[in-house]
């Protein structure tokens, strides 16, 4: 790695941390080149504008994700064993101060119809797919049922991930880890075949 990818790298590593913090709106490039001892023309070099920079952070978070969440779950043996690796890397994931930077900057741009806009809602596509795929596999082991519908699983899944960052963050709920751990409990038990 050259070292204008490790300089780009380095302030990748600190607006990635700066995002949790202050959200990808909240980034400027200002405060950024201060806290990598970069100058702001310096710094506009590599991104050449704050979209630039918020594309950079997502797609930078996105690699994250998938080295600590998704990557690592793969390898888990397929079927449910993979689903609750899964899950209990993302709320790793999101146990950092800040929470998930995705679930954040969704709030953040939601409504907004820019290129930060399509690229978290693809993400969050790709993901949901990744889900139903982890559950389809657990259909073909005969660990859940063979009329599951994976995409709506997925979606009653990623409700869960969503209500646990709301209620760790927003509302500091000390329950917050338990009660999603039960529901993503519930929601496998719902999956499981009947017992004949």
């Amino acid at each position: 790695m050259g070292k204008g990818e490790q300089t780009r790298t380095a302030v990748l590593e600190a607006a990635t941390t700066q995002a949790r913090a202050v959200g990808l709106r909240g980034l400027t490039i200002g405060v950024l080149a201060a806290r990598s001892d970069l100058s702001k023309s310096g710094l506009f070099a590599h991104f050449r504008s704050k979209e630039s920079l918020q594309l950079a952070v997502l797609d930078h978070a996105r690699d994250q994700f998938i080295d600590q969440v998704l990557r690592p779950a793969l390898r888990a043996p397929r079927g449910e064993p993979r689903l609750r690796e899964l899950f209990m890397r993302w709320l790793r994931w999101a146990d950092v101060p800040g929470g998930c930077l995705f679930v954040a900057a969704t709030a953040e741009f939601d409504d907004d119809n820019g290129p930060v806009h399509h690229r978290l809602a693809q993400d969050q596509r790709d993901w949901l797919d990744s889900i139903a795929q982890i559950i389809r596999g657990g259909v073909s082991e005969g660990h859940f049922r063979a009329d599951l519908d994976p995409e709506q699983c997925a979606f009653e899944l990623q409700g869960v991930l969503l209500s646990y960052h709301h209620a760790s963050r927003l509302m500091a709920a000390s329950q917050a880890r338990h009660r999603a751990t039960q529901a993503f409990e519930d929601l496998v038990a719902r999956a499981h075949p009947s017992p004949h």
